[in-house]
């Protein structure tokens, strides 16, 4: 997410200057790629790039054909297969046996329509969307590599296909994508030939509340927007809680834990982590976080004191669901035998990340599954 932040930040700097630039995505992969369908490099007329493709080894090819793009206005793609041993075609053996397919594109300024701009749009809301992009075509048709069609979270659609039997198709795809939040490649066959898509889901950024503004949340926060993330710091002593104190967060709210309701917005997107300090404190903060569709909440400090806080709110009210409790981590963090707050800090981020994609957080040479999942299903 950070990376995609920085991409377009540094295209409204180009496009208020008036120029010219290319976007690289990768759009399809097998095997055993770098990075995923989704990674995105932004290329400048003067050699400058934001993000990445690759571990380094695809960029400055990439470039060479950006140039030209950039000259051209025509997107092409690019497919950069390792799987064979002749893999000395751009300068070193990469050794990742894998293909990648990357899409580059030219992206004017005066357009408001080009991918940068959708994406500015997710960010700049806050909320999911769905790019599609055409990015091969096999035979006669009536489509362009680089025409697209875009989804957003309210139903509202942008596209640039022709062919309506395609929009219709890419579009009930599109859906799918947007509530499941997946992303996928499809192949639609078509009378006279194929078009191949990449409909790609948007996440917004993550929304991380911190409830607690004491020195060990500051850490935390930095790893936070290292990553992306939309950070709150939320607490109830003015003077501890400010944009002084936290200028990396994105908002700053002081407020009892009994009215954080008012202020802070908590959704089946969010994860809170609660580090007051302060026993009555986090008592009607768990109160109010457990029932509510945070998804992930979690509590710093003993397991016997959590345990304490839920044997309270059991004598008080009615006892959290299973499902409730399900999304406590307390204590909070994965295990690296963390002492520091910024290790701490790097522990409850870690946790946080893989309760979000749905991974237990053990050691990578330990798991039997591929590291990642592959959503290159051509589904009919």
């Amino acid at each position: 997410m950070k990376e995609l932040q920085d991409i377009v930040a540094a295209f409204k700097q180009l496009k208020n200057c008036g120029k010219t630039a290319a976007l690289a995505t990768v759009v399809k992969v097998n095997g055993s790629t770098y990075r995923r369908p989704g990674a995105r490099m932004l290329i400048t007329p003067d050699g400058t790039t934001v993000g990445s493709i690759s571990g380094g080894c695809l960029e400055q090819d990439v470039f060479e054909r950006a140039r030209q793009v950039m000259d051209s206005g025509e997107p092409v793609l690019v497919t950069y297969d390792t799987t064979s041993d002749d893999d000395l075609i751009w300068g070193m053996r990469l050794g990742c046996n894998g293909r990648v397919e990357v899409l580059i594109e030219a992206i004017l300024p005066q357009s408001n329509l080009s991918p940068t701009a959708f994406l500015a749009e997710c960010l700049r809301q806050r909320e999911p969307g769905v790019m599609a992009t055409i990015f091969r075509i096999e035979g006669e048709l009536n489509v362009k590599v680089g025409e697209y069609l875009r989804l957003y979270s309210d139903g509202n659609i942008e596209s640039n296909i022709s062919e309506s039997s395609v929009v219709k198709s890419i579009l009930d795809d599109a859906q799918i994508a947007l509530t499941s939040n997946q992303s996928i490649v499809k192949v639609y066959p078509l009378l006279t030939g194929n078009v191949e898509v990449f409909i790609e889901a948007i996440a917004p950024p993550v929304s991380l509340v911190i409830f607690g503004a004491g020195g060990d949340a500051l850490p935390l926060v930095r790893f936070a927007k290292e990553l992306g993330w939309y950070v709150t710091i939320v607490d109830s002593r003015s003077a501890y809680a400010t944009k002084q104190q936290f200028p990396l967060a994105d908002a700053v709210i002081v407020s009892r834990p009994e009215n954080i309701q008012e202020y802070v917005q908590i959704d089946n997107r969010t994860v809170a982590v609660v580090m007051t300090h302060n026993y009555m404190h986090d008592l009607e903060l768990l109160k109010i976080l457990l029932p509510s569709p945070v998804r992930y909440l979690g509590m710093l400090g003993p397991k016997k004191r959590t345990e304490k806080l839920l044997q309270e709110i059991l004598a008080q009210e009615s006892a959290p669901t299973l499902a409730q409790l399900a999304r406590l981590y307390a204590p909070i963090g994965i295990d690296i035998g963390a002492d520091s707050p910024e290790e701490i800090a790097l522990a409850i981020a870690a946790e946080i990340k893989a309760v979000l994609a749905n991974r237990t957080g053990g050691l990578l040479r330990e798991r039997k599954a591929p590291i990642h999942t592959h959503n290159n299903e051509n589904r009919r």
